[in-house]
């Protein structure tokens, strides 16, 4: 079926989300019975969460916050829910506005949900709405990865990792959604998947864009929790790069290590207290967006909320970050031994939040290029920006879309 016979008979019939009335009272009972810990000393944060910030939004979940108004919202677009070889999806589209909308499949990571995608969505649609040109209209299709938000229970699919996504997806977007050819886009995990599709079915891809660009193989080995894979910070380093390594460790070894090697021992108190989930996240939203040190610059209580609500009404959060561990234990493995591994047309964006230690905005892309991960793509456009951080559609969205329209402009 051509893009053009998909757009005009949709296969499928759209689902509203509606939360159940009985789901959001547990959740105010069990916020009103929060009991917080003593938390002595750690007025700067320097032992996790901002005990302050964090009950002022669990005070404003309790008494504020609608998610009914957030539902709203999310329902202005379509949603889906369909299985794909027997494991739940759900999905949200915005129909394209041009000659000929291009498929357009985006890959959110953790702690992200498919929502994470709301500010990009309708300019890649209908430009021709936002001062573009209709030509580069796409078909978006914004899923929740497998074990995340509105794509559960996955009780059968324990083992749900980056890889096997990769093929549901495809199954989706080809078989369940008659697309002959597509597009893919995605950040943190969600770009090791859409690295995977680019992988395993470039010819059947006009090209992919992610952000950052690491190889498919980054969860290999018993130490991948560690970036440093157990090696010591070298002696002698400048103090600003020491600095830095010790600043990036902070800021994802935590979550790494506890993904992987015991997710169903955290997931245990972040499914029973909505405080506790609560926290867990939120960490990760302050620390790895560019936030100046307000999140609130980034994300609003509001959109902090309804993210979470994601993980909270569909009791998601375990099986989001067992994702890591299955990334771990059920390794990537080639389809093919052609170089470069990821042969479909990449486009990748970079922001200096997530520079590496001793490596400037302006030399992150040549420092790229001399990794061995640029030997993993067919790069054909890379981008730098000084804003923005991990959550790049979400916190410059604009930069993110021209970069994604150059990287597909003359593919398709």
């Amino acid at each position: 079926m051509s893009s053009e016979a998909a757009r005009a008979e949709f296969p499928l019939s759209p689902t509203p989300i509606h939360v159940p009335d009985d789901v959001l009272d547990d959740l105010r009972q069990r916020i009103a019975l929060t009991r917080w810990p003593v938390d002595a000393g750690n007025e700067d944060s320097s032992y996790g969460v901002d005990g302050r910030y964090l009950r002022e939004l669990v005070e404003y979940w309790r008494d504020g916050y609608d998610w009914r108004k957030a539902e709203a919202a999310i329902n202005a677009y379509e949603h889906y829910r369909v299985e794909v070889d027997g494991v739940p999806v759900h999905f949200m589209r915005k129909a394209g506005v041009g000659p000929n909308p291009t498929p357009l499949i985006l890959t959110h990571g953790w702690p992200w949900t498919f929502w994470h995608w709301s500010k990009v969505i309708d300019q890649l649609a209908d430009p021709g709405a936002h001062g573009g040109d209709p030509a580069e209209a796409f078909d978006v299709i914004v899923p929740s990865f497998p074990g995340f938000g509105f794509s559960t229970p996955l009780p059968n699919n324990p083992d749900m990792n980056f890889w096997k996504v990769a093929d549901l997806w495809h199954t989706l977007m080809t078989e369940t959604l008659g697309y002959a050819k597509y597009a893919a886009a995605g950040n943190d995990v969600g770009a090791l998947v859409t690295g995977q599709l680019g992988h395993k079915y470039a010819d059947e891809l006009y090209a992919i864009h992610i952000g950052s660009g690491q190889m498919l193989s980054m969860f290999e080995g018993d130490r991948a929790w560690d970036f440093s894979g157990g090696r010591p910070i070298p002696d002698g380093l400048p103090a600003d790069v020491y600095a830095r390594i010790i600043e990036m460790d902070r800021r994802f070894a935590v979550h790494l290590a506890a993904h992987v090697l015991e997710p169903s021992t955290l997931a245990v108190g972040l499914s029973d207290s909505p405080a506790g989930m609560l926290a867990w996240i939120l960490q990760r939203w302050v620390k790895w967006s560019d936030n100046g040190g307000d999140i609130e610059t980034v994300f609003t209580k509001d959109e902090l909320l309804t993210h979470a609500m994601i993980f909270w009404v569909t009791n998601s959060i375990g099986t989001s970050i067992r994702t890591y561990a299955n990334n771990n234990r059920y390794p990537w493995k080639p389809s093919h031994d052609r170089r470069p591994e990821i042969e479909a047309p990449t486009g990748i964006t970079f922001v200096g939040y997530e520079n590496p230690p001793g490596v400037s905005t302006e030399q992150r892309i040549e420092s790229f290029l001399a990794s061995e991960r640029a030997s993993w793509y067919n790069h054909v456009n890379l981008t730098v920006h000084d804003q923005g951080g991990h959550f790049i559609p979400w916190e410059i969205p604009e930069l993110w879309i021209d970069d994604l329209r150059r990287t597909f402009r003359g593919r398709r």
